[in-house]
């Protein structure tokens, strides 16, 4: 590119999971550290140059990716956008398919090539900022990517193929980047990776979750401490030790069980099986007295019958989860699961995902009514025509429930914590006062 630096302005279109923003927030810091006037994502079209993190994990995130991409070639047509680079999963899936089919990409890169990116730019990657970001996020909460990769063999996912091996990060590195964060103004992480169990395996010969947890949870400035993503199959139940032992750790676990049925189980290699699933639930709810769990769960697995969906809906509403998110399958090539024959249609995937949902719904309205009467911890999170929109350590941001305040006249901030009473409730939101 021609222009100086300090003339040219960029801008990222962060796409997928929030692990893909984390990239980005590294990606950005690099180069406002190069002196690049940084504009925001509804900014980008005018901005000189567009990187786009893609995701290319089930058909509707490629085809989100796809349409952002020509939708921003359009805008470099125009003229105002001069290069339009890619990256991420998806042009690390389809690099070579990507440039063919749109060759007005200046530049398509896969996941954690960040130098080959500033050189776009002329400029190296600046090691000695790695542990630093600009947040995407609002500034009170941010994401913490503590690994990379993933070593399971999920039949359907293409993550590792994507992404690589497992490999962890260096408890000294994040304990640096959470004190910058909190340094910052934020007050919660959110501790994410493919395989958040598996953490320390790679790199100090066994799991070690809830040391790293130890660590983070000493960092006065954090308030709270979230966990995503946590495997099934060999679950550290000492976890549960950290997160009864210090108030920051937030009674909330993300843990994907995918289904219930043994059989489906096994062939999307999950490592575990019905029994094992109603044993860890029941051991963490015992450990962990009015934990929050959430959970996903996929449907229309090739072979999944009636019977076997039935299946799932009675342990949904057997377990009680205060959190669901429902997929359906996505048939991903260079996935083991490819080589089966699909034998759910999307109607019906969509249908059971439906079902699935309104199940849930009357599951959070009741335990949600539970809630009526109390009083709740709540960080505000953001303010919408008048009302202000927090959480509970209860909740992650994006994906769960909030708690929307109704504005008696008394100043309230974004970014702090309050005491709200709850004084009604429907299927996913509370409603209260200070």
């Amino acid at each position: 590119m021609k222009e100086k630096p300090g003339k040219i302005s960029v801008s990222i279109i962060s796409l997928g999971c929030s692990k893909n923003t984390v990239d980005s927030e590294v990606l950005l810091r690099q180069l406002d550290a190069a002196g690049f006037t940084l504009l925001p994502e509804e900014k980008a079209f005018d901005a000189s140059a567009i990187i786009i993190n893609t995701c290319g994990f089930i058909n509707d995130a490629k085809q989100e990716s796809i349409d952002t991409i020509l939708e921003c070639v359009e805008e470099k047509k125009k003229g105002i956008v001069k290069k339009v680079f890619v990256m991420g999963c998806l042009s690390q899936r389809y690099k070579d398919e990507l440039i063919k089919a749109i060759p007005d990409i200046d530049g398509c890169f896969g996941v954690n090539s960040f130098q080959e990116i500033m050189q776009q730019f002329k400029l190296d990657l600046r090691k000695d900022l790695l542990n630093q970001r600009i947040l995407m996020t609002p500034p009170h909460y941010a994401y913490l990517k503590i690994a990379e990769g993933c070593d399971r063999t999920c039949s359907f996912c293409a993550i590792p193929s994507i992404r690589g091996k497992h490999v962890s990060r260096t408890m000294s590195s994040l304990v640096e980047e959470a004190e910058f964060l909190a340094d910052k103004g934020v007050k919660e992480l959110i501790l994410l990776a493919q395989d958040l169990t598996y953490y320390g395996i790679d790199i100090y010969k066994k799991q070690k979750l809830a040391d790293l947890l130890s660590k983070l949870s000493k960092i006065d400035k954090i308030k709270w401490i979230r966990l995503h993503y946590a495997y099934p199959k060999g679950f550290p139940m000492d976890v549960l030790d950290v997160m009864v032992q210090h108030e920051n750790v937030c009674k909330y676990l993300d843990i994907p069980f995918q289904h219930i049925n043994d059989e489906l189980l096994k062939s999307m290699r999950r490592g575990n099986n019905y029994k094992q699933t109603y044993a860890l639930i029941e051991n963490i709810r015992n450990k962990v007295p009015g934990i929050a769990l959430r959970t996903s769960l996929i449907v229309g697995y090739p072979g999944e019958t009636k019977k076997q969906f039935d299946e799932l809906c009675d342990f949904v509403k057997e377990i009680q989860f205060d959190r669901l998110g429902v997929f359906t399958y996505s048939h991903e090539e260079n996935t083991p699961a490819f080589r089966l024959k699909e034998t759910v249609s999307q109607k019906e995937k969509e249908e059971r995902l439906l079902h699935l949902m309104q199940i849930q719904e009357n599951i959070s309205f009741k335990l949600n009514s539970n809630k009526i009467g109390r009083t709740l911890k709540v960080l505000v999170d953001k303010e919408e025509e008048g009302i202000f929109v927090g959480r509970t350590e209860f909740d992650s941001p994006e994906i769960d429930n909030e708690v929307l305040i109704e504005n008696t006249g008394t100043q309230i901030q974004i970014g702090e914590f309050y005491c709200v009473k709850i004084k009604s409730a429907d299927s996913f939101d509370l409603f209260g006062i200070l």
